[in-house]
């Protein structure tokens, strides 16, 4: 990608309002565009950041269950089934302008912060044997939730991108493997997202179901919302809502400020019994389907890799995510930059060219921003010295690589 064509420009000041470091940043960069609170426009960078978590995110999902697109907008009765649309505090509730039948609520409807009210019937239509199951659907999706104050840039927002998992089973048994399953293919997702080895699997409450844990995936983070607790002798992490009463005994537990990047919980027969979805037994038996839940906020991740990674000159992004491999500069050699950049892109490598009427050091403040793995700079200087001048972001040295060997390097 050309930035002279991109249709957009990293700004010079971050925005006044911004609180978050993945907000100031990611709308400086150029990366999001803030149209209310809590609701982002994706621009080039970051829809090419957001598509390839949601790429390896669905790479691992595939293996557990079977994509599906669900709609965002969902009967009212449905929720009205499971109890939900007059307790869900952050529902969203809509009503078409040009319907008379508006004051009176005949035509009102959700706009869905997570799935189970369409899933389950879903699921109900075509698996009712015990042959059928299990049985699992997943979904990348805009959710909608009302939260009384966006903040944070992505990590909270009104509108934001996520997938949900939903597994249906014939007991607990089976439910419980499916289960262990899941959350290793969570942990092998934040592992290729470079956040691997800051992610840990955390107690969390139950919700509805008691004493029952739940189980949160959380990030460590400077500036993370989130409190959990690490049993310094058994390994065990809690969230702040779960943590066992001696949490602040320093000798026995180590404190984490970090940020969830996932969920995943039992619902057990809640949403069946709600919907009257049961399925026949290999005796002929009616028995209660077992469900799970499995989230992932893609869009939050986005925030969360943003924010953990970033220094005092921009974002830095790991390579697996990068919105580019490569950030190539152009300073006054525009032929040879243009060679280069055919050359580098005809071989595969994502490559984002530098070839504005700017200033070098404007261009050099703006690659750091950005954020790319690699920076190589085509000038009179880098030509001079025998090719084009190489720096890993973060790095503090640069190298001349020849012209002919550049792919080799990248690469």
């Amino acid at each position: 990608m050309r930035m002279s064509k991109m249709g957009v420009r990293p700004e010079k000041q971050p925005p006044k309002d911004a609180e978050a470091i993945n907000h100031k940043l990611l709308v400086q960069a150029g990366f999001i565009n803030q149209e209310m609170a809590g609701v982002y426009t994706y621009l080039p960078l970051g829809l090419k950041v957001l598509t390839k978590i949601e790429d390896i995110v669905r790479k691992h999902m595939d293996k557990v269950g079977s994509e599906v697109l669900m709609p965002a907008l969902s009967p009212k009765e449905n929720w009205e089934k499971t109890g939900r649309f007059q307790t869900v505090d952050v529902l969203m509730k809509t009503v078409p302008a040009n319907e008379p039948s508006r004051l009176k609520n005949d035509s009102e409807y959700v706009l869905s912060p997570t799935h189970e009210e369409i899933v389950t019937p879903l699921a109900q239509k075509f698996n009712l044997s015990y042959k059928d199951l299990p049985v699992a659907f997943y979904q990348i999706q805009n959710k909608f939730r009302n939260e009384p104050r966006a903040k944070n840039g992505l990590l909270r927002g009104r509108e934001f991108r996520m997938k949900d998992l939903y597994s249906f089973h014939a007991n607990e048994e089976d439910f419980k493997k499916y289960y262990e399953t899941v959350k290793q293919t969570y942990l092998d997702i934040y592992k290729e997202l470079g956040i691997g080895e800051d992610t840990y699997v955390v107690l969390a409450s139950g919700g509805d179901f008691g004493k029952e844990y739940s189980h949160e995936f959380q990030t460590l983070l400077s500036t993370g919302e989130d409190v959990i607790y690490k049993n310094k002798e058994t390994g065990e992490v809690f969230n702040k809502e779960v943590a066992p009463e001696d949490a602040d005994n320093k000798e026995k537990y180590d404190t984490f400020k970090a940020s969830e990047v996932g969920n995943i919980f039992t619902l057990h027969s809640k949403y069946s019994d709600a919907f009257g979805y049961s399925f026949t037994d290999s005796d002929g038996a009616r028995k209660p389907v077992v469900m799970g839940c499995y989230g992932i906020g893609i869009s939050r991740l986005m925030g969360v890799i943003a924010e953990k990674f970033a220094d005092d000159k921009g974002l830095v992004w790991p390579k697996s995510v990068a919105p580019f491999s490569v950030h190539l500069i152009d300073i006054r050699q525009g032929e040879l930059s243009g060679k280069i950049y055919d050359d580098l892109t005809n071989a595969g490598v994502d490559v984002l060219l530098d070839d504005r009427d700017a200033s070098p050091g404007e261009k050099f403040a703006d690659a750091d921003l950005i954020g790319c793995p690699l920076r190589v700079v085509v000038s009179d200087r880098s030509v001079a010295a025998g090719g084009v001048e190489i720096k890993a972001r973060g790095g503090q040295e640069s190298q001349i690589c020849k012209i002919e060997e550049i792919l080799d390097k990248v690469k």
